[in-house]
């Protein structure tokens, strides 16, 4: 049986100035009680903006800082980026690679994505990856397609660190829909994902491998998304910027064993 510790991560996107963003960590905080927080790992991942206060506001509190994405060189002219050393240096645990906002919006290719995963495991972060299809390809039957192509082009070349990814399955047509995908399809997307990745790195890696759903992630879903197999937590949008909201989220997310067991699968 492998177990995995359970994580749920808050993307705040674009959102929150910097006394927001002191304010909300507080009043998440007033909401939950740490020691019950203890079998959940909490990352927030603010704007880079609000990073050093976040950062000074979590400390001796049960989260993790996370930031939204970087640049895969360590420096350079490369006006309005930020690299893996600034986020090491501000106390960035986790970073999030390849998001479909940054896909869609900022025109992140394969290509880009996989520089991204390996500059983030060079500095010692532990990157996210996003992988998920649109909803015509979905329609076209090609689910499965795009997540083993996303999964393989941004695993190619990582090193040996590639036990510190975590993956995060984020249906492009869910994200800030409103619509989070069902049961089934979430079961097939991470059955076919943790099969994937024990075919890339073998069993003993590709099993101990998170995987996060991300899609309109709200408390009304999430009691229903963690009992999934192969589901090891959640990306959740925006409700992570209601402090209410996303303490709901931890709190249903820590009422169950500290980790889930599931079966080992083939070689």
């Amino acid at each position: 049986m492998v177990q995995r510790r359970r994580l749920i991560v808050g993307n705040w996107k674009m959102h929150k100035t910097i006394p927001e963003a002191r304010e909300l960590v507080q009043e998440l905080t007033d909401l939950l009680d740490a020691p019950a927080m203890a079998s959940v790992t909490t990352v927030l991942a603010p704007p880079f903006t609000a990073l050093s206060t976040v950062a000074l506001a979590i400390q001796g509190r049960p989260y993790l800082l996370g930031a939204q994405t970087l640049h895969w060189e360590d420096q350079g002219a490369f006006t309005g980026e930020v690299s893996g050393v600034m986020l090491k240096d501000l106390g960035c645990r986790y970073v999030i690679v390849g998001h479909s906002e940054r896909r869609r919006c900022f025109g992140e290719t394969d290509v880009i994505v996989q520089k991204k995963m390996v500059a983030a495991l060079r500095h010692g972060l532990r990157p996210i990856l996003c992988i998920g299809e649109t909803w015509d390809q979905r329609l076209s039957d090609h689910t499965e397609r795009i997540l083993s192509l996303q999964l393989s082009e941004a695993l190619t070349d990582v090193g040996k660190e590639v036990g510190d990814v975590v993956i995060a399955y984020e249906p492009v047509w869910a994200i800030g829909s409103g619509r989070s995908a069902t049961v089934a399809q979430v079961h097939e997307a991470h059955l076919h994902i943790r099969t994937q990745l024990v075919a890339l790195l073998g069993q003993d890696t590709g099993a101990q491998v998170p995987i996060l759903y991300g899609g309109s992630v709200t408390p009304d879903n999430i009691g229903e998304l963690l009992p999934i197999h192969e589901v090891d937590g959640a990306l959740v949008g925006s409700a992570c910027l209601n402090p209410v909201l996303f303490a709901k989220i931890l709190q249903i997310a820590s009422a169950s064993p500290e980790s889930y067991q599931h079966p080992s699968f083939p070689a």
